[in-house]
């Protein structure tokens, strides 16, 4: 079954609810207004949601956090979004559950091996935003640094808060070997792909409080 928001009966699954259109939603949980994707994964049905909120009016040319919401299969070992849309030379976010608790950690990779610790992006995990039932599991975090970034040599990155961004993600079955840890080894992803995210309609006006709410 497709993670769509405009089935009820999908959306009952983890109690949220489209509110503004099919595009962008709000979060009953956690009070964020999100843009919103989704990613198909097979030649099925079966897809990751990826949803980003931004401080409303964030000025381009300059960094701003972002909340970062991934909806994916219970099958999901662990999902990754690339916020330069490679899988190379930007801020990787992986994340996964362990025992109903999220797990996220920030990674980077010059070549295509497994990325490493990424010691300029911080993330935090927002547990009224983080859950699971029987058939998907949701996480929700905080990043800082991902939006402004060196992408290669000393080409500096800023993501347009006015407009579309090209995000990547990568996603595998085999969920990390020490599920605890963010810090923990994973392995190589079976899928990744690309996709052009709306931004300008990821604002959130009180973006500050909503994140303190959350934690």
């Amino acid at each position: 079954m497709r993670w769509n928001f405009g089935l009820a009966c999908v959306a009952a699954l983890l109690g949220l609810a489209s509110e503004t259109g099919a595009d962008v939603i709000r979060d009953p949980d956690t009070g964020f207004s999100f843009s919103q994707r989704d990613v198909q994964i097979t030649t099925g049905n079966s897809y990751i949601t990826f949803r980003v909120a931004i401080p409303a009016g964030s000025p381009t040319g300059q960094p701003f956090d972002a909340v970062v919401q991934m909806i994916a299969p219970s099958n999901a070992g662990w999902v990754g979004v690339a916020w330069g849309g490679s899988m190379t030379n930007n801020p990787l976010l992986i994340g996964w559950l362990n025992s109903g608790n999220g797990v996220a950690s920030m990674r980077r990779a010059t070549t295509h091996t497994a990325p490493t610790a990424y010691p300029s992006a911080t993330v935090q995990v927002l547990k009224k935003g983080t859950k699971s039932n029987s058939t998907h599991w949701q996480l929700t975090a905080l990043c800082t640094g991902c939006t402004q970034f060196t992408s290669s040599g000393s080409t500096v990155k800023t993501l347009n808060p006015a407009g579309t961004n090209r995000l990547a993600f990568a996603y595998s079955k085999v969920r990390p070997s020490q599920i605890g840890s963010p810090t923990s080894p994973i392995n190589v992803h079976e899928l990744f792909g690309y996709w052009e995210h709306d931004f300008a309609a990821a604002g959130n006006a009180g973006f500050a409080d909503l994140v303190n709410r959350n934690l």
